[in-house]
């Protein structure tokens, strides 16, 4: 093992940066996690034509997405927390990557429907399997600023997925697109096989970055614990209403955002991909850059309360002018409106994300994170239910965008009432 030697006879071990490949699968897996998510969202106004399938019943097709995700978080973050990540994470993205290709089959609004409960079910495993990932392998200091590396990859898959799949299904028709994408997850599964332990067991991983790791102070020993016991603390429900009020608005980008392009401006399937590349390249420097100031302002000694709010109160107030998105009389302002806001939304969410590791042992971080999944789902499927209904009823989308804008602001209020301090919770 290289070593490098002091002063005093000291001998120092150089300090290996193995977690930071962790980061690199969670990165990979949440992007293939994201380009299968998204390949419905991309092809909605065509796949529309074909089927016709009306507001309504489009809505519900997501709907049914949400539905089995919050469903899956119901009990993947425990399935995580006791078989462990390694299992969790893989079990997980077969059964997404297999519905994912499935879609393929469909021929109808209620066969997508199936197609988009079954990936909502795989899919709701990646969240909670990466953020307990994260917090098996990075050290407090670090997390945000991994999580918003991560969580990045959600932004690359949205950005690749625009610019794969309309050329896809020119070439080789809609369902190509499906099967394509779908495919890809089997891949990943090699290298994490190959690569992932938890640090304790790890090959390899030096003395020095192992220490690094477990430089938090030692957690207290607890017995199992339950969802009762989460629920008890007002800690868990800063974090399920801040997912439930916030998350389903990233919900209606994925899935709505091709479809007001389509509206508004009348961009058809390849004019889609300009646009939606540069709000989703925008939103890779929000979750990067929202993890790493939390991050670089823990480091210069500001409390971790203090960093994570003050990120997150800026990203609030970057969010509110996309109210004025349907106004825009030009494509670009929308665009850049629009990525203003999905970007705060990701650099939010890199910081929201760390809540589950910030306050809660690393035993329960997977069923917390599940929990505010959860609930970040039912909101999804909430407002993707309504909003189908308000299109029919409106045939506007300044509803949604009101919505959009004002959301964090009032979730924001809700987590300072019930977590001040983010104080970490104390089991018995």
């Amino acid at each position: 093992m290289t070593q490098i030697h002091g002063g005093a006879g000291e001998t120092l071990e150089k300090r290996s940066h193995f977690r930071w490949t962790v980061c690199a699968l969670l990165f990979a897996a949440t992007t293939v996690n994201y380009l299968d998510r998204q390949v419905l969202g991309i092809l909605a106004p065509h796949l529309q034509k074909i089927f016709g399938w009306s507001e309504v019943e489009y809505g519900y097709i997501v709907t049914a997405f949400q539905m089995a995700y919050a469903l899956g978080l119901t009990f993947v973050g425990r399935f995580i927390d006791k078989f462990g990540t390694k299992i969790g994470y893989a079990a997980s993205l077969i059964i997404w990557s297999i519905a994912a290709m499935a879609h393929a089959l469909a021929r109808s609004a209620f066969g997508f429907g199936l197609a988009r409960f079954a990936l909502g079910l795989g899919e709701s495993g990646n969240f909670p399997s990466a953020i307990k990932s994260v917090a098996e392998w990075f050290p407090r200091k670090e997390r945000a600023l991994a999580t918003g590396i991560f969580n990045a990859g959600c932004n690359v898959g949205a950005v690749i997925a625009p610019a794969v799949v309309p050329w896809i299904t020119i070439q080789f028709g809609w369902p190509a697109a499906f099967i394509a994408t779908g495919a890809i997850g089997f891949l990943w599964l090699f290298f994490w096989f190959a690569l992932y332990e938890i640090p304790e067991k790890k090959k390899g991983l030096s003395r020095a970055e192992l220490a690094h790791i477990l430089s938090d102070p030692p957690e207290p020993a607890t017995e199992k614990i339950r969802w009762l016991d989460l629920l008890r603390h007002k800690q868990t429900w800063a974090i399920v209403l801040g997912k439930f009020l916030t998350d389903p608005i990233w919900w209606f980008y994925l899935y709505w955002l091709a479809k007001f392009l389509n509206a508004k401006f009348g961009l058809s399937l390849t004019g889609l991909g300009p646009p939606l590349i540069v709000i989703y390249l925008m939103t890779d420097i929000g979750s990067v850059g929202g993890g790493w100031l939390s991050s670089a302002l823990i480091k210069k000694g500001w409390t971790v309360n203090r960093s994570r709010k003050l990120v997150m109160l800026v990203c609030a107030l970057c969010i509110t002018p996309v109210i004025a998105a349907p106004s825009a009389s030009n494509l670009w302002i929308a665009v850049l409106l629009i990525g203003l806001a999905a970007a705060s939304h990701q650099a939010w969410s890199a910081n929201i994300f760390t809540f589950a590791s910030d306050m809660f042992p690393k035993k329960a971080v997977g069923s917390i994170t599940g929990l505010g999944g959860m609930a970040g789902a039912v909101g999804g499927m909430l407002f993707s239910a309504a909003a189908g209904h308000i299109l029919k009823l409106t045939g506007s989308y300044y509803p949604h965008f009101i919505i959009a804008g004002s959301a964090y602001l009032l979730a924001l209020g809700i987590i300072q009432l019930l977590a001040p301090r983010l104080k970490p919770v104390e089991f018995r």
